[in-house]
């Protein structure tokens, strides 16, 4: 018998890497206001935060910019046409995700990417395998405030005692912590193992078919 009904996993540099476009949607909003290109190194040490956190870091002078909002439109209008040119699963995560929805594990997304997004690209690349698909919108706190997992547990019909959070963030492992379920880091993602262990976090996955095997143990 699991311990765990629910598994809650980060969208972003867990379950898909989106890295490329978001850095090609980054830099064709740039490019547009003549303002300077980002690297792919650069992009992932931005993401984490939402997308308007994004721009904020890869505009220089962030909001003081005088064309911020018009660059940030600008991003928002390339990514939602563009967002799955690159973008993939990681490898084996499929097979994971399988596995758990096989064996009556709930599935839920939450992310700090815009809804829209997350709304688009779970049903895109994983079917029927989630319950719940949340990402950053008005009137819910984003991670890592608790709310987005609370509001997952509570589509998913899980009591929280029953969740595990999956990400590879400092974001996520706050989130996971405010929420007060445990957290499995995952190593393939845009954040290092040492980030991760500062914010608390004690079970890592190597790689996703390590994610079944870390379940199993945490039982």
């Amino acid at each position: 018998m699991h311990k765990y009904e629910a598994v809650i996993f980060d969208l972003d540099g867990t379950l898909l890497d989106t890295l490329e476009d978001l850095a090609d949607s980054v830099n064709a909003a740039l490019k547009v206001y003549n303002c300077p290109q980002k690297s792919l190194e650069q992009v992932r040490m931005y993401v984490g935060n939402g997308i308007r956190n994004l721009m904020k870091r890869a505009v220089e002078g962030g909001e003081e910019h005088p064309q911020f909002e018009a660059i940030f439109e600008a991003f928002k209008e390339h990514y939602q046409k563009n967002s799955k040119n690159k973008t993939k699963p990681y490898d084996g995560i499929m097979e994971v995700v399988s596995k758990l929805y096989a064996q009556g594990i709930k599935l839920a997304i939450v992310s700090n990417k815009a809804d829209f997004a997350v709304k688009e690209l779970s049903p895109y690349y994983f079917d029927k395998y989630f319950m719940a698909a949340i990402g950053e919108r008005e009137g819910i706190a984003r991670k890592p405030a608790p709310d987005t997992v609370f509001q997952a547990a509570k589509e998913l019909g899980v009591d929280l005692d029953k969740a595990v959070f999956i990400g590879d963030s400092d974001v996520d492992a706050d989130t996971a912590k405010n929420a007060g379920i445990p957290c499995i880091g995952v190593l393939w993602g845009f954040r290092d193992k040492e980030l991760l262990q500062e914010h608390g976090v004690k079970y890592f996955a190597e790689t996703p078919m390590e994610i079944l095997k870390i379940l199993e143990e945490m039982q």
